[in-house]
């Protein structure tokens, strides 16, 4: 018989015991894998937009080996039973956008934000800007995932920013992420066209995706024929904007950076010139193209709640490190002034994108940029499923934006993003239904990690304990 899964409440203790040694508590070992029966759960069907009535479900390995009606279903002996008579299966969820790295700051790695991600549910996410050494040590944390000796997310697909000082040079650097192992090309919009032009031309060549940002001198549409996806609803503003295009002519005919008043006033032009008709053709014909969103909306949420003050402290605060902590108050400090109405106008006309977009069948994924100021690891991806309900999404099309999409989007459908037999067994029990009230999705009974059950009560000290180390932490 195997044994069973051992609490996570021992993390503390072991940082105390190693005498306070540098033991990121994302590195603490996982219970083991075992035979585990679900029994008696309703199983939220993204695929065939249903709700299944309860059903057993089996997990040996690490992987769902079993979906069947709780009457016929075979237990063995040696399984660990969980209840689940009036609770709720949902794959586990993915965050879209997130940064592991602090490639500018020369900080440590972001592994802090692992137990936070795991205890909100999150059991992957997608790194949008690594180097060649953090690409090296994310396959290190996925060997380590498997074997159980991290607890983590898995990181399921890991980009590589490239620039370039000529189109010839980001060519080269497109060559560079591919042997360095990237999972795709990163763009940012302050790409010159034709060094965008030029990374699209070595990446297809590798046949490796680009995404990222919309250039700022590229219109949304003519991206979207040849960029995978597009983060932040960059040049979306404009292309439902009636003066879209001159501002996008305006950028390309300018010379020198503009100042940060230049580009307030530009993005005031296009926001206050949103065509909800303009906005409609330009969503039917983005769906045409394939192109992905992730609109990030609990940052541009975030923003429009400041009205130019820093916000009051929050209590999830405690679990920051110290030098994120240090970061997030130097930010907000610099930016606390400058979001009054202008964050509070982006804010809104976000909102009536999303919706246009969802309306034509854009495909939407969920994704947060975490952890940039206010956006708090595993947290924020509750709330921006709540936010895309709010600007239009049904719970369940929120739901499939976290767990489905992605999983088509990077053609990982046969290992993940729904509960069938064959699938890694990554998986949120919840207490309430989540199809009914989107906000259902916070009330977590228990994650399966991997094939690893977390309980609820291993979840909270594991919540505890990352809290606990992020006190001992001080700032650079």
């Amino acid at each position: 018989m195997r044994a069973p899964a051992p609490k996570i409440a021992f993390l503390g203790l072991l940082i105390v015991w190693c005498g306070l040694a540098a033991i990121p508590v994302g590195a603490s070992p996982l219970p083991s894998r075992q035979r585990i029966a679900i029994i008696g759960v309703s199983v939220v069907d993204l695929v065939r937009d249903r709700t299944v009535p309860p059903r057993t479900v089996l997990i040996d390995d690490g992987r769902i080996v079993a979906v069947a009606d709780p009457r016929t279903a075979l237990i063995p002996a040696d399984a660990l039973r969980v209840d689940g008579k009036g609770q709720f299966l949902i794959p586990g969820l993915v965050d879209m956008h997130v940064h592991l790295f602090n490639g500018y700051s020369r900080r440590p790695p972001n592994e802090w934000t692992f137990p936070l991600f795991v205890a909100n549910g999150v059991t992957a996410v997608r790194e949008m800007n690594a180097d060649a050494a953090a690409l090296a040590l994310i396959r290190q944390w996925r060997r380590e995932l498997d074997a159980g000796e991290r607890l983590a997310p898995r990181v399921v697909a890991a980009g590589m920013a490239v620039r370039g000082t000529t189109p010839e040079d980001a060519a080269l650097r497109v060559d560079a992420a591919v042997e360095a192992g990237a999972d795709f090309i990163k763009v940012f919009s302050d790409i010159p066209t034709a060094h965008w032009l030029s990374v699209l031309d070595a990446a297809q060549r590798h046949s490796l995706p680009v995404a990222g940002h919309v250039p700022a001198q590229v219109p949304l549409l003519t991206a979207a024929t040849r960029q995978a996806s597009n983060e932040h609803l960059m040049q979306t503003a404009e292309a439902c904007s009636s003066i879209g295009q001159r501002v996008i002519d305006e950028r390309r005919a300018a010379t020198g950076e503009p100042t940060a008043a230049q580009r307030d006033a530009e993005e005031a032009r296009v926001l206050q010139t949103f065509d909800r008709r303009r906005c409609r053709r330009v969503a039917a014909a983005l769906a045409a193209t394939g192109q992905v969103q992730v609109p990030t909306l609990v940052l541009a949420h975030a923003e429009s709640l400041r009205r130019g003050r820093a916000p009051v402290s929050d209590p999830r605060r405690r679990y920051l490190r110290a030098d994120e902590r240090l970061r997030w108050e130097r930010l907000l400090a610099d930016s606390s002034t400058n979001y009054d109405g202008l964050a509070r106008q982006r804010w809104r006309t976000a909102r009536r994108i999303v919706s246009a977009f969802d309306h034509a069948g854009v495909v939407v994924l969920a994704g947060t940029d975490a952890p940039m100021p206010e956006i708090y690891p595993g947290f924020s991806l509750h709330e921006e499923l709540a936010l895309l309900v709010d600007a239009g999404l049904s719970p369940r099309a929120a739901l499939r934006a976290a767990t489905l999409r992605p999983a088509q989007f990077l053609g990982l459908s046969a290992t993940q993003g729904s509960v069938e037999v064959g699938k890694r067994a990554d998986l949120v029990l919840l207490d309430a239904d989540p199809t009914r009230d989107i906000r259902h999705t916070q009330r977590i009974r228990a994650v399966v990690l991997d094939g690893r059950l977390l309980q609820r009560e291993a979840l909270d000290a594991l919540l505890e304990d990352a809290a606990r180390l992020a006190a001992m932490t001080s700032p650079p």
